[in-house]
């Protein structure tokens, strides 16, 4: 089983600025969110035994996964694999300014093709790197923090989704995803302002 967390909200997102392999902190709404994704986990995981928490390396994971392995009583490993995509270029940048100077270079669904960024090919090959990495189910107890793109695209390759219905996924800040038995479960957390 996987529990798959997305950061809370950071700066970058107030601001709607792309990260990327960038960072900005979290904010303090971010920081609740997090606890909120650490009580939600807390109801799920009663016995943390045996359980493993993975971090992208960026700053917004490692401290989302700092509140909920307090709450859980676990450590923080970093797993660099569920690293956001790269944006090349336009990390940082303003998502709203980049779409209307460059609006060929955003797809339906929501994938950004951008200068020195990450390709889809790239990133689903890493993430189904990671996949084959980890222990069979039952045997797979692992929470993992990661990001908007990246955590749509871990749940496009868990359920074989194509491209366009990966991108399509809504990637929340006040829910968890729960990956068990070839199923996904969005399980909401208690809401926080």
């Amino acid at each position: 089983m996987i529990y798959l967390v997305r950061h809370g909200q950071t700066e970058f997102n107030r601001l709607d600025r792309f990260q990327g392999h960038g960072d900005s902190p979290l904010t303090e709404l971010g920081v609740r969110q997090a606890q909120a994704y650490a009580n939600l986990l807390a109801e799920q995981v009663r016995d943390p035994a045996g359980w493993r928490i993975l971090a992208s390396p960026l700053g917004r994971t490692r401290g989302t996964a700092e509140v909920i392995a307090k709450r859980l009583g676990l450590p923080v490993e970093t797993e660099p694999r569920l690293i956001e995509v790269t944006l090349g270029d336009w990390d940082g940048r303003v998502r709203s300014e980049l779409r209307s100077q460059y609006p060929d270079a955003f797809s339906p669904g929501g994938w950004v093709t951008a200068p020195g960024g990450e390709t889809y090919e790239a990133m689903t090959a890493r993430i189904s790197d990671w996949f084959a990495d980890l222990p069979d189910e039952p045997d797979r107890r692992i929470i993992a923090v990661s990001h908007g793109v990246t955590g749509r695209v871990v749940r496009g390759v868990y359920a074989s989704l194509g491209r366009e219905a990966s991108d399509a996924q809504r990637a929340p800040q006040d829910a968890i995803f729960r990956l068990k038995d070839g199923s996904i479960r969005r399980l909401e957390c208690e809401p926080v302002s």
